[in-house]
Protein backbone atom coordinates (compact mmCIF):
# COMPACT_ATOMS: atom_id res chain seq x y z
CA UNK A 1 0.00 0.00 0.00
CA UNK A 2 1.04 3.37 -0.94
CA UNK A 3 1.96 5.89 1.27
CA UNK A 4 1.13 10.00 1.89
CA UNK A 5 1.84 12.74 4.00
CA UNK A 6 -1.98 13.36 4.12
CA UNK A 7 -2.73 14.42 7.86
CA UNK A 8 -5.80 13.83 10.44
CA UNK A 9 -6.67 10.10 8.75
CA UNK A 10 -8.26 7.55 11.17
CA UNK A 11 -5.73 5.22 12.96
CA UNK A 12 -6.78 1.86 11.09
CA UNK A 13 -5.98 -1.34 12.77
CA UNK A 14 -3.56 -3.85 10.63
CA UNK A 15 -3.92 -8.02 10.34
CA UNK A 16 -4.52 -10.13 12.48
CA UNK A 17 -7.12 -7.58 14.43
CA UNK A 18 -9.87 -7.45 16.52
CA UNK A 19 -11.76 -4.84 15.23
CA UNK A 20 -11.87 -2.81 11.81
CA UNK A 21 -12.03 -6.25 10.19
CA UNK A 22 -13.20 -6.76 6.44
CA UNK A 23 -15.23 -9.76 5.33
CA UNK A 24 -15.42 -10.04 1.49
CA UNK A 25 -17.78 -11.90 -0.02
CA UNK A 26 -16.64 -14.39 -3.19
CA UNK A 27 -19.82 -15.77 -5.24
CA UNK A 28 -17.86 -17.63 -7.19
CA UNK A 29 -14.61 -15.73 -8.18
CA UNK A 30 -11.99 -17.91 -10.70
CA UNK A 31 -8.45 -18.32 -9.26
CA UNK A 32 -7.16 -15.90 -11.81
CA UNK A 33 -9.60 -13.32 -10.31
CA UNK A 34 -9.08 -14.36 -6.75
CA UNK A 35 -5.40 -13.69 -7.57
CA UNK A 36 -5.78 -10.07 -9.27
CA UNK A 37 -7.98 -9.35 -6.28
CA UNK A 38 -5.47 -10.35 -4.10
CA UNK A 39 -2.60 -8.26 -5.96
CA UNK A 40 -4.89 -5.55 -5.58
CA UNK A 41 -6.89 -5.38 -2.19
CA UNK A 42 -5.49 -8.92 -0.40
CA UNK A 43 -4.08 -6.54 2.54
CA UNK A 44 -7.78 -5.22 3.76
CA UNK A 45 -9.30 -8.52 3.77
CA UNK A 46 -9.24 -10.80 6.98
CA UNK A 47 -12.00 -13.60 5.82
CA UNK A 48 -13.53 -14.59 2.46
CA UNK A 49 -16.42 -16.22 2.33
CA UNK A 50 -17.15 -18.26 -0.30
CA UNK A 51 -21.00 -17.54 -0.22
CA UNK A 52 -23.82 -20.04 0.37
CA UNK A 53 -23.09 -22.96 -1.77
CA UNK A 54 -20.66 -22.12 -4.34
CA UNK A 55 -17.87 -23.94 -3.19
CA UNK A 56 -19.94 -26.61 -4.47
CA UNK A 57 -20.93 -25.52 -7.91
CA UNK A 58 -17.53 -23.66 -8.86
CA UNK A 59 -13.95 -25.63 -10.01
CA UNK A 60 -10.65 -24.86 -8.99
CA UNK A 61 -12.06 -24.07 -5.19
CA UNK A 62 -8.87 -25.99 -3.01
CA UNK A 63 -6.38 -23.94 -5.67
CA UNK A 64 -8.99 -20.48 -5.07
CA UNK A 65 -8.09 -21.22 -1.12
CA UNK A 66 -4.50 -21.41 -1.43
CA UNK A 67 -4.45 -18.09 -3.27
CA UNK A 68 -6.28 -16.38 0.12
CA UNK A 69 -4.79 -18.30 2.51
CA UNK A 70 -1.25 -17.01 1.20
CA UNK A 71 -1.99 -13.52 1.39
CA UNK A 72 -3.14 -14.38 5.27
CA UNK A 73 -6.57 -14.33 3.95
CA UNK A 74 -9.09 -16.70 6.14
CA UNK A 75 -11.81 -18.50 4.05
CA UNK A 76 -14.42 -20.16 4.78
CA UNK A 77 -17.86 -21.85 3.33
CA UNK A 78 -20.80 -20.05 4.09
CA UNK A 79 -23.44 -20.73 6.40
CA UNK A 80 -26.17 -21.76 4.16
CA UNK A 81 -23.34 -24.80 3.31
CA UNK A 82 -23.12 -25.69 6.67
CA UNK A 83 -26.87 -26.02 7.02
CA UNK A 84 -27.34 -27.92 3.62
CA UNK A 85 -24.94 -30.41 5.47
CA UNK A 86 -26.82 -30.49 8.81
CA UNK A 87 -30.16 -30.80 7.43
CA UNK A 88 -29.60 -33.86 5.85
CA UNK A 89 -27.56 -35.64 8.96
CA UNK A 90 -23.96 -35.14 7.16
CA UNK A 91 -22.19 -32.88 9.67
CA UNK A 92 -19.29 -35.63 9.58
CA UNK A 93 -19.23 -35.22 6.07
CA UNK A 94 -19.38 -31.20 6.28
CA UNK A 95 -16.20 -31.64 8.19
CA UNK A 96 -14.41 -34.14 6.04
CA UNK A 97 -15.19 -31.32 3.11
CA UNK A 98 -13.83 -28.45 4.75
CA UNK A 99 -10.79 -30.49 5.37
CA UNK A 100 -10.35 -31.08 2.46
CA UNK A 101 -10.48 -27.70 1.31
CA UNK A 102 -7.80 -26.65 3.86
CA UNK A 103 -9.72 -24.37 5.90
CA UNK A 104 -9.49 -23.38 9.42
CA UNK A 105 -12.39 -21.44 9.81
CA UNK A 106 -16.38 -22.20 9.44
CA UNK A 107 -19.19 -20.04 9.69
CA UNK A 108 -22.54 -21.39 11.63
CA UNK A 109 -26.12 -20.36 11.22
CA UNK A 110 -29.41 -20.73 11.14
CA UNK A 111 -30.79 -18.59 8.92
CA UNK A 112 -32.15 -21.07 6.40
CA UNK A 113 -33.99 -23.53 8.64
CA UNK A 114 -35.01 -24.20 11.96
CA UNK A 115 -32.54 -24.98 14.27
CA UNK A 116 -32.82 -25.41 18.08
CA UNK A 117 -30.44 -22.70 19.43
CA UNK A 118 -28.63 -25.10 22.24
CA UNK A 119 -27.98 -27.37 19.31
CA UNK A 120 -26.62 -24.34 17.29
CA UNK A 121 -24.35 -23.40 20.19
CA UNK A 122 -23.22 -27.24 20.49
CA UNK A 123 -21.85 -26.99 17.23
CA UNK A 124 -20.24 -23.67 18.06
CA UNK A 125 -18.53 -25.38 20.55
CA UNK A 126 -17.51 -28.77 18.95
CA UNK A 127 -16.26 -26.09 15.95
CA UNK A 128 -14.52 -23.95 18.25
CA UNK A 129 -12.10 -26.65 18.94
CA UNK A 130 -10.30 -26.67 16.37
CA UNK A 131 -11.71 -24.05 14.08
CA UNK A 132 -11.65 -20.14 13.85
CA UNK A 133 -16.10 -19.98 14.36
CA UNK A 134 -18.37 -16.92 13.02
CA UNK A 135 -21.79 -17.68 13.98
CA UNK A 136 -24.69 -15.47 12.09
CA UNK A 137 -27.70 -14.40 14.31
CA UNK A 138 -30.86 -13.48 12.15
CA UNK A 139 -33.21 -14.72 9.59
CA UNK A 140 -33.20 -14.45 5.91
CA UNK A 141 -36.51 -14.59 5.27
CA UNK A 142 -37.95 -10.99 5.15
CA UNK A 143 -41.11 -11.65 7.26
CA UNK A 144 -39.65 -13.50 10.41
CA UNK A 145 -38.98 -10.81 13.11
CA UNK A 146 -36.69 -11.39 15.79
CA UNK A 147 -37.32 -9.25 19.34
CA UNK A 148 -34.37 -7.60 20.16
CA UNK A 149 -33.96 -9.05 23.53
CA UNK A 150 -33.89 -12.64 21.48
CA UNK A 151 -31.39 -11.24 19.35
CA UNK A 152 -28.78 -10.04 22.09
CA UNK A 153 -29.52 -13.47 24.02
CA UNK A 154 -28.66 -15.45 20.81
CA UNK A 155 -24.91 -13.13 20.34
CA UNK A 156 -24.54 -13.49 23.41
CA UNK A 157 -24.77 -17.45 23.97
CA UNK A 158 -22.58 -17.62 20.92
CA UNK A 159 -19.98 -15.75 22.09
CA UNK A 160 -19.83 -17.89 25.04
CA UNK A 161 -19.83 -20.96 22.98
CA UNK A 162 -16.45 -20.05 21.09
CA UNK A 163 -18.07 -18.42 18.67
CA UNK A 164 -14.86 -15.68 17.54
CA UNK A 165 -17.16 -12.93 16.26
CA UNK A 166 -21.04 -13.05 15.59
CA UNK A 167 -22.69 -11.83 12.21
CA UNK A 168 -25.53 -9.69 11.67
CA UNK A 169 -27.39 -11.18 9.33
CA UNK A 170 -28.59 -9.01 6.22
CA UNK A 171 -28.03 -11.31 3.27
CA UNK A 172 -26.04 -10.46 0.27
CA UNK A 173 -29.13 -7.89 -0.85
CA UNK A 174 -28.44 -6.12 2.52
CA UNK A 175 -32.54 -6.01 2.89
CA UNK A 176 -33.07 -8.15 6.18
CA UNK A 177 -32.17 -8.41 9.71
CA UNK A 178 -30.17 -5.88 11.07
CA UNK A 179 -31.95 -3.64 7.94
CA UNK A 180 -35.42 -2.70 6.83
CA UNK A 181 -36.92 -3.90 3.74
CA UNK A 182 -35.50 -0.64 1.94
CA UNK A 183 -31.98 -1.42 2.92
CA UNK A 184 -31.60 1.37 5.97
CA UNK A 185 -30.37 0.27 9.16
CA UNK A 186 -32.67 -0.85 11.67
CA UNK A 187 -31.55 1.91 13.85
CA UNK A 188 -33.10 0.86 17.46
CA UNK A 189 -32.48 -3.02 17.07
CA UNK A 190 -28.38 -2.20 16.62
CA UNK A 191 -28.52 0.45 19.44
CA UNK A 192 -29.83 -2.18 21.78
CA UNK A 193 -27.62 -5.08 20.58
CA UNK A 194 -24.87 -2.73 21.31
CA UNK A 195 -25.89 -1.47 24.43
CA UNK A 196 -25.55 -5.24 26.10
CA UNK A 197 -22.80 -6.77 23.52
CA UNK A 198 -19.04 -5.45 22.87
CA UNK A 199 -19.00 -3.88 19.62
CA UNK A 200 -15.61 -5.29 18.21
CA UNK A 201 -17.33 -8.89 19.04
CA UNK A 202 -20.38 -8.39 15.98
CA UNK A 203 -19.72 -8.26 12.79
CA UNK A 204 -22.15 -6.31 10.40
CA UNK A 205 -23.10 -7.12 6.89
CA UNK A 206 -23.27 -4.55 4.95
CA UNK A 207 -23.07 -5.11 0.98
CA UNK A 208 -24.61 -1.32 0.05
CA UNK A 209 -22.21 1.49 0.33
CA UNK A 210 -25.07 3.38 1.67
CA UNK A 211 -24.99 0.87 4.72
CA UNK A 212 -21.21 0.78 4.95
CA UNK A 213 -21.93 4.90 5.45
CA UNK A 214 -23.76 4.46 8.21
CA UNK A 215 -21.67 2.30 10.54
CA UNK A 216 -18.41 4.11 10.22
CA UNK A 217 -20.09 7.38 10.55
CA UNK A 218 -22.05 5.86 14.17
CA UNK A 219 -19.08 3.63 15.03
CA UNK A 220 -15.97 4.84 13.32
CA UNK A 221 -13.08 3.69 10.67
CA UNK A 222 -12.53 0.44 12.61
CA UNK A 223 -15.78 -1.14 13.16
CA UNK A 224 -16.06 -4.38 11.59
CA UNK A 225 -17.99 -4.72 8.34
CA UNK A 226 -18.84 -8.09 5.88
CA UNK A 227 -20.66 -9.11 2.72
CA UNK A 228 -17.95 -6.52 0.93
CA UNK A 229 -17.91 -7.28 -3.16
CA UNK A 230 -14.25 -8.04 -3.73
CA UNK A 231 -14.45 -4.68 -6.06
CA UNK A 232 -15.84 -2.81 -3.10
CA UNK A 233 -13.10 -3.48 -0.60
CA UNK A 234 -10.94 -0.11 -1.85
CA UNK A 235 -13.63 1.56 -2.00
CA UNK A 236 -14.68 0.43 1.52
CA UNK A 237 -10.94 1.71 2.52
CA UNK A 238 -12.08 5.45 1.20
CA UNK A 239 -14.80 5.72 3.00
CA UNK A 240 -12.85 4.29 6.25
CA UNK A 241 -10.48 6.67 5.62
CA UNK A 242 -12.35 10.14 5.10
CA UNK A 243 -10.93 10.13 1.25
CA UNK A 244 -14.22 9.55 -0.21
CA UNK A 245 -17.32 12.34 -0.06
CA UNK A 246 -19.23 10.27 1.84
CA UNK A 247 -17.17 10.14 4.82
CA UNK A 248 -14.92 13.16 4.14
CA UNK A 249 -15.91 15.32 7.93
CA UNK A 250 -16.11 12.40 9.26
CA UNK A 251 -12.35 12.72 10.76
CA UNK A 252 -11.16 16.36 10.64
CA UNK A 253 -10.93 18.48 13.30
CA UNK A 254 -14.60 20.96 13.42
CA UNK A 255 -12.40 24.03 12.48
CA UNK A 256 -12.68 22.16 8.84
CA UNK A 257 -16.93 22.06 8.82
CA UNK A 258 -16.84 25.84 7.69
CA UNK A 259 -15.76 24.18 4.76
CA UNK A 260 -18.95 22.00 4.22
CA UNK A 261 -21.24 22.31 1.55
Amino acid sequence: MTTSNLTFLPDRTTKPRQNGIAMVMDKGLSVREAEDFVESAGHLADFVKLGFGTSVAGNKVKEKVKVYHDANIKVYVGGTLFEAFVIRGLFDDYLKYIDQLGLDTVEVSDGSMLMEHDVKCEYIHTLSKNYTVLSEVGSKESGIIIAPGRWIEMMQTELQAGSFKVIGEARESGNVGIYRPTGKAHVALINKILAKVQGDKLLWEAPLKSQQVWFIKHFGANVNLGNIAPADLIPLETLRLGLRGDTFFNFLPAKYNKFQP
